[in-house]
């Protein structure tokens, strides 16, 4: 398999998991598989020189950090 058709399969990748994030009822859930999505859209927009996609994809992969840890340190400060 040549790398053209391995990251062809990586924006494939990147487009389920994207989707799937989509899906999820939980917040939490959502950002996860939300980051892992745009981080690999970030790569395959690298591999491909198509550096708007990586670009959008870089900085949702930043919101979703800063949403995630939002939601941790809530969770935290939030007394049981």
């Amino acid at each position: 398999m040549d790398s053209a058709t391995i990251w062809e399969w990586v924006g494939y990748l990147a487009s389920v998991v994207v989707a799937i994030s989509l899906m999820m009822s939980n917040i939490k859930k959502l950002r996860w598989w939300n980051l892992v999505g745009a981080a690999l859209f970030v790569a395959y927009g690298l591999a491909i020189d198509a550096l708007p996609v990586a670009l959008v994809n870089f900085f949702i992969v930043l919101i979703d950090i800063y949403y995630i840890v939002r939601l941790y340190k809530a969770d935290k400060d939030t007394p049981e």
